[in-house]
């Protein structure tokens, strides 16, 4: 069994590198993500845009893909319909200015 400080210790630890991943790479990683997503959003609008009501490409190819992102459709659907444009984001704000 692990002793008080022991415990305390890791905890400290944790916090120090905790504190220094969000000081260098939390921007980063979020930004990634970020981009992957977006990535990923065009891909499914491109092969299965008929599904939303945007034929883009034709269905044969689209019906090739459909076991592999038949678990994530539903929720594509629901992120395009709350979709933003780039003039409705946060970081386009003048913020008061």
């Amino acid at each position: 069994m692990q002793s008080a400080n022991d415990l305390t210790s890791k905890r400290r630890w944790q916090a120090v590198k905790d504190f220094f991943y969000g000081l260098t790479g939390y921007e980063f990683v979020h930004h990634a993500r970020e981009m992957r997503h977006e990535a990923e959003s065009i891909f499914l609008v491109v092969t299965l845009g008929d599904l939303v009501g945007i034929p883009v490409m034709p269905p044969v190819y689209a019906l090739r893909l459909l076991p592999f992102v038949a678990p994530g459709i539903a929720a594509w659907k629901r992120q395009l319909a709350r979709r933003k444009e780039f003039w409705e984001k946060e970081e386009y704000d003048l913020h008061g200015v």
